[in-house]
């Protein structure tokens, strides 16, 4: 065994010992479409439309899906960067969407976010020490005239050489600027981080590297991820338990290994179904299972099963009746009326 198996194991079995730390129940996020002078809503983008899940202490929980299916709004709504439509997230026991003004800002400090573009997520106009400084400064964590010393600390901690801290981020690479956002997200030690794609705008040289840090960080702050990506064989690699998402609902939900070996999902079968396996015996052996159309649209979603009409399986019952999300083995849940007859695989 691996290092980095090994470690993923580990954590695998401090999780499920754990304590839930983060529930998200009946999640909802919707955005208004208005038109004419007086901005009459006319309808909605129905993003995130009843996501529930929970993710304890020590864990990394995967959130996988297309482009376009609600991953990075659940982030941010889980966050209260946007606040929801309905629903609850409750972080370690409190309810985040009764939280606002200062007693959301302090409980900030222990959720923390990195983003997924490292061009776009740091402020141009300002030093690597402003940046990273940044959340000591605003929660007051220590003194004013220690913060540059911490900087230096959390750049070394992130790999980077802590005499460039007077540099502007446009004098990095695109690696470098995500270590950087990484560092920006462990200055406040939190409990929680929602990864949003942190490796999907990098070279793929650079990518491992990133995920690498990213779990040596959990192993020393006892940390616990939400790690959102569409990179199937990424999020298997780092993740302890994974969810599929499908146009603002959760399809499919199990440990790691078990979503991957024996997925029951049309969708997630068709997901993995893509990803590539290094050795060409299997390669050749295997099903490719290609999806027909378009997904569609959040603003007016299908009847139904929502992945109805991408669905090779799918019969007249699909369109009338919304799955229920049941626990089809232990621990793995579907929304999926003829998931026990083994999908599509």
């Amino acid at each position: 065994m691996t290092d980095t198996a090994a470690a993923v194991d580990s954590r695998t079995a401090t999780a499920a010992n754990g304590k839930v730390l983060l529930k998200v129940e009946g999640l909802v996020k919707h955005f208004p479409i208005t038109r004419g002078v007086i901005q009459r809503t006319v309808g909605a983008v129905r993003a995130v439309d009843g996501v529930s899940f929970e993710v304890v202490t020590g864990e990394t929980f995967g959130l996988v899906g297309e482009s376009g299916c609600g991953k990075s709004t659940t982030g941010r709504t889980i966050l209260q960067l946007y606040r929801p439509t309905a629903g609850h997230v409750w972080f370690d026991g409190v309810d985040l969407t009764r939280l606002k003004g200062n007693e959301l800002r302090l409980m900030r400090r222990h959720m923390q976010m990195i983003f997924q573009d490292p061009y776009a997520s740091l402020n141009p106009r300002m030093t690597i020490n402003d940046i990273v400084g940044e959340p000591l400064l605003v929660h007051d964590i220590i003194p004013r005239s220690e913060i540059p010393g911490r900087v230096r600390e959390l750049l070394r901690l992130v790999g980077l050489n802590p005499s460039l801290s007077n540099r502007y981020p446009h004098e990095f690479s695109g690696g470098q600027r995500q270590r950087i956002g990484v560092a920006r997200a462990v200055a406040l030690q939190p409990r929680l981080i929602i990864c949003d794609e942190p490796i999907s705008a990098l070279d793929v040289s650079i990518q491992a590297q990133v995920v690498n840090l990213l779990e040596d960080l959990q192993d020393r702050f006892h940390l616990t991820y939400v790690f959102i990506a569409h990179d199937l064989s990424m999020v298997r690699h780092i993740s302890d338990r994974v969810a599929v998402m499908y146009l603002g609902i959760l399809v499919e939900m199990a440990e790691r290994d078990e979503i991957y070996l024996h997925p029951l999902h049309p969708y997630t079968q068709a997901l993995l179904s893509a990803v590539p396996v290094a050795d060409p015996l299997v390669e050749e052996k295997r099903r490719r299972v290609i999806l027909e159309g378009e997904v569609p649209s959040p603003i007016n979603p299908p009847s139904g099963c929502r992945f109805r009409t991408r669905c090779p399986i799918a019969q007249e019952r699909c369109a009338q009746e919304v799955p229920a999300w049941r626990e089809l083995r232990p621990g793995h849940w579907v929304a999926c009326h003829y998931a026990e007859g083994g999908g599509i695989m």
